[in-house]
């Protein structure tokens, strides 16, 4: 991989609101929302990360950890959210250093199992997730939920 670089929020605080509108342009949440999450993680209020991977200074990928991905499985938590990798970069291993550094970053706070939902089929589960159970969500039909131990 090229000298891509995956990096937490605290790293880089004030790229904040350049990250929020980037993961509202992906998946049509309100920055404002995004804002409110990543505040709550750069004042210590909340360990649940932001994880961005960078090229240079432009934003290629990124996820967050926060209590509640939109479903009604509140007990599950806390919840990787907003995984995304721009397509010009998919398929370079991205996405999975991503899943791989959040999880490793929960794990040494002691924040374990981690959940994500996702429609996808295969490709969490090359990175140690494993199928937990399906949970209805904000879409009409239910959502596969994955659990990192």
């Amino acid at each position: 991989m090229t000298d891509y670089k995956i990096i937490t929020l605290r790293e880089q605080p004030e790229i904040k609101n350049a990250a929020a509108q980037w993961f509202s342009s992906k998946w049509g949440v309100p920055k404002e929302a995004y804002l409110e999450c990543m505040e709550d993680y750069l004042s210590g209020k909340t360990e649940y990360g932001w994880y961005l991977c960078l090229d240079g200074d432009k934003i290629i990928g990124g996820m967050g950890v926060i209590e509640n991905d939109f479903h009604e499985r509140k007990d599950l938590a806390p919840n990787v959210c907003a995984v995304y990798t721009e397509a010009d970069y998919r398929g370079k291993g991205i996405a999975g250093r991503l899943l791989d550094f959040t999880v490793y970053d929960m794990k040494s706070k002691h924040i374990t199992p981690i959940y994500l939902i996702t429609d996808h089929v295969g490709f969490y589960e090359r990175y140690g997730w494993e199928f937990f159970c399906m949970v209805q969500g904000s879409d009409p039909e239910p959502s596969r939920m994955y659990i990192h131990r």
